[in-house]
């Protein structure tokens, strides 16, 4: 008690004696933060999309840089009239010089450029000597279309089936500084995880770990600017035909732009909503100024605080601005209605008395529900997911800055103001807040039955969740995201990559060679000559006829579009053999003979230099409704494995990566629900210092958190990297309401022992301060709906109907299960009396 005495002491004096200094601190703090806004960032890479520490993902990479991938844009074509008509291709011959001309784009594939092997025939060893492509002068055209149509390496990839798309594939040139980083930083990450590192290893990966940071800004910057450049080139030649821009760079950069247009338009929405509500609700300038400060000052210092510590945003939490605005106007908007009723029910009190009961009367409700809010947040550090991780840590960070300001800013503002008047007009929250506080003393079985029905539909919901989803439903159908990737999986073969890794098995170990007869020796260069080199296992007839099995099993499955491998190459050299199987000697040869160009093109992809190891590089046709991607990888490796050992192959690639993260998703709403609950009950046990009470304040936000999840169930929304995150969420901002509501019943109740009585004080008076804030947060959530980003529209819309339940639950079944199990004692419960009074106790 004297500790609880000393510190509110020094919180008086600091605060409330001394206002002028305390804002002057503030400004100061707050200053000194927002100078670090400039170095605030946003981050959307394919990282940000991935499970941490995921070891598909560090494979992923190694495959990558083993195989050269390289980063690419496609530019799907489709004109007005005939494609192989010759104004048309020198129309596309056009919009490739212009893209080709855009700083950071190394070359320009297209159908023009694209040797022409059987139009007419022209064996492979002579592509580098005098390859002929549809710029060749007396090119028979419909020849040459009839190739691209037929030909397993064109059909499907740069031209569609139907011959009237094609696509333009512009690469980048590689950031090799970004590529080294990144390669160090994972050596001494996974080092660390390991727990194999050295000190002077851990001051190295910090080191890296700053420069890659560093580096990775000025990469994003060039990415944007490249892709601007490009769209500009396109824009050019619009006119004449329909274009389309797609692939992972194009991806990253719009969601770039994404997350900077919800952070603008969110934060602007929001304030402009919450200026408007305070208006309605309390009509006096100084509850509209008070609160936007608290909520302002909070956002400018949370965006320097990410700044000063380098912690990009990524889609997932570009909302946090949104967020934090009404979350502090919730605590807000508390300490307003109770500054209010103090000051009505006592007009004679001086300003400083009335800030002083104010703060000190609000301070354990409020301290609770941050605390809750927090942990709420913390437990998505579980997901491991590091873009809703990040989203946990930044809202936790956030909601400390929010309390220590608005316990400093709101108290020292009101210091330095006039008194004003208490009066409080006539509203329509009393009357409904009234009415509600009649319904639950008379009908609170009908409620606990409504309650139990709601319950049991919530869980049958619940049993319907899906995680699978279709990453093109992540953006709304006018984006360019949206349009490119249907029209890529429509005609050009598929957009998520997939790849299959076989292995030669393990090499036996050979015998010595016995000494050489003379015959042998003179023989030996010759057969040297025919034979195919050491290692390279899959180079024998016997073994393509697998490879080229293999491939069809592949591309036999319907979700999967294009398919490249060793195989195309193999029926690119059959085409040119008379459609003969390549016998011994072609294939010993095969490596030999083929250029540079066509090694690098046709078969460094899709085999290893040692030519022990396949590579079956595949697109995944993202927007077919049908896709299940857990089923297909299942089928995959179920049938792969009916031939090779499980060691010998993987499966690898975004569409994997992408199915770990979604796959987590059951096991961590199931973590992160869990932990919430977990937490909020062992912390109303604490605050409440009664089980009976906890476990009766957290059932109405269970049945709120229930609701929302079993709602996503029912409409076969699906549970993805933002939807995950409601249930606890919402339950730890709902119970809020609940700790609040709590909190004063307990007080009032000690009034006159009686529960119907409390119950109609309680509506009377934080019913109306619950109403608000949960009003306001339900609308405030619901300006996520602006998103162009569909998970967020979910998010905001799912969590304001979450909040929306636990209002009434809060202001209906709470009320009506605390008059049936009666936690706080006996008492009486009378019927009548004026319900919804606002007649206050003193604290």
């Amino acid at each position: 008690m004297r500790v609880r005495q000393t510190l509110w002491r020094l919180y008086d004096g600091a605060v409330i004696e001394r206002p002028a200094v305390t804002l002057i601190a503030i400004a100061v703090i707050v200053a000194s933060l927002a100078a670090f806004a400039s170095q605030f960032r946003t981050d959307a890479s394919t990282d940000s999309l991935m499970l941490e520490n995921d070891e598909d993902l560090r494979y992923y990479r190694s495959v990558t840089a083993k195989y050269s991938s390289q980063d690419f844009l496609i530019i799907t074509y489709t004109p007005q009239g005939y494609l192989f008509d010759r104004d048309v291709l020198t129309e596309i011959g056009k919009l490739r010089d212009d893209v080709a001309a855009v700083a950071g784009v190394s070359r320009v594939v297209s159908l023009l450029d694209v040797p022409l092997l059987t139009s007419p025939g022209l064996p492979l060893a002579e592509l580098s000597k005098n390859p002929r492509t549809l710029e060749t002068p007396g090119i028979d055209l419909p020849a040459a279309r009839r190739e691209f149509l037929e030909s397993p390496l064109y059909r499907n990839l740069l031209l569609s089936r139907n011959g009237r798309t094609t696509a333009i594939l512009a690469y980048l040139e590689p950031d090799r500084r970004y590529e080294a980083l990144l390669a160090e930083r994972e050596r001494l990450r996974e080092l660390k995880q390991k727990r194999q590192i050295s000190a002077e290893q851990e001051r190295e990966l910090e080191e890296v770990s700053k420069a890659f940071k560093v580096h990775q800004t000025g990469h994003t910057l060039r990415l944007r600017q490249r892709i601007a450049e490009v769209r500009a080139a396109m824009d050019r030649h619009r006119p004449d035909a329909r274009i389309f821009l797609g692939g992972v760079p194009m991806i990253v950069a719009d969601m770039l732009r994404f997350i900077e247009n919800d952070l603008v338009t969110f934060g602007i929405a929001v304030t402009i909503f919450l200026v408007l509500t305070l208006l309605v609700i309390f009509r006096r300038p100084r509850w509209v100024v008070i609160p936007m400060l608290c909520t302002g000052l909070t956002a400018t210092a949370m965006i320097g605080a990410l700044g000063m510590l380098d912690r990009p945003v990524s889609v997932i939490s570009a909302n946090f601005v949104a967020l934090l605005l009404v979350i502090t106007m919730s605590m807000t908007i508390h300490l307003v209605v109770r500054y209010r009723e103090t000051q009505a029910r006592e007009p004679g009190t001086d300003r400083r008395t009335l800030v002083r009961d104010t703060m000190h009367f609000m301070f354990k409700p409020c301290i609770y529900t941050s605390l809750t809010t927090i942990v709420a947040f913390t437990s998505l550090l579980v997901s491991g997911i590091r873009p809703v991780i990040d989203f946990g840590q930044i809202m936790t960070i956030g909601i400390v800055f929010a309390f220590f300001l608005v316990f400093s800013l709101f108290p020292a503002s009101l210091m330095r103001l006039p008194r004003g008047t208490g009066k409080i007009e006539n509203d329509f929250t009393a009357a409904l807040t009234a009415a509600l506080a009649r319904f639950a003393r008379k009908h609170r079985l009908p409620i606990l039955g409504v309650g139990v029905v709601v319950a049991a539909g919530a869980t049958f919901g619940i049993t319907q969740l899906k995680v699978e989803n279709r990453f093109i439903d992540y953006f709304r159908e006018h984006t360019e995201i949206h349009r490119g990737m249907i029209e890529i999986d429509r005609n050009l073969g598929g957009t998520t990559p997939f790849d299959v890794i076989l292995d030669a098995p393990p090499e036996p170990l050979k015998p010595p060679r016995p000494p050489e007869t003379d015959e042998e020796e003179l023989l030996g260069d010759y057969f040297a000559e025919v034979e195919a080199p050491q290692g390279e296992y899959w180079l024998t007839p016997h073994k393509l006829k697998e490879v080229k099995r293999l491939h069809d099993y592949f591309d036999a499955q319907p979700e999967i579009g294009k398919v490249l491998s060793l195989a195309t190459l193999v029926r690119l050299a059959e085409s040119l053999n008379d459609n003969r199987p390549l016998g011994d000697i072609e294939t010993a040869f095969l490596r030999k003979f083929l250029s540079d160009d066509v090694k690098r093109i046709l078969l460094a992809p899709y085999l290893s230099e040692d030519g022990r190891q396949l590579r079956f590089n595949m697109r995944i046709v993202d927007s077919d409704k049908t896709l299940n991607r857990e089923a297909l990888l299942e089928r995959i490796q179920t049938g792969m494995e009916r031939d090779y050992e499980p060691d010998r192959f993987r499966l690898t690639g975004v569409l994997v990566l992408y199915n770990n993260m979604l796959q987590s998703l059951y096991e961590s709403q199931i973590l992160t629900l869990g932990a919430v609950f977990f937490s909020i009950l062992l912390m109303f046990i604490a605050l409440f210092r009664s089980w009976r009470v906890a476990v009766i304040a957290i059932l109405p936000n269970l049945l709120a958190a229930a609701l929302v999840l079993g709602v996503m169930g029912w409409f076969g929304i699906p549970l993805d990297l933002m939807t995950i995150m409601i249930a606890a969420i919402s339950v730890g901002i709902a119970v809020d309401n609940t700790i609040h509501y709590v909190i004063r019943f307990r007080r009032e109740f000690a009034r006159d022992q009686d529960y119907g009585e409390t119950v109609a004080r309680c509506h009377g008076s934080i019913g109306k301060a619950v109403y608000y804030t949960s009003i306001t947060i339900t609308a405030g959530f619901s300006i996520l709906a602006l998103s162009n980003f569909i998970p967020t529209v979910y998010f905001g819309l799912l969590t304001g109907v979450a909040m929306l339940a636990a209002l009434i639950a809060s202001l209906t079944l709470l009320p009506a299960l605390l008059m049936t199990f009666k936690p706080f004692g006996p008492g009486t419960d009378t019927m009548s009396g004026a319900a919804g009074r606002t007649v206050e106790s003193v604290p």
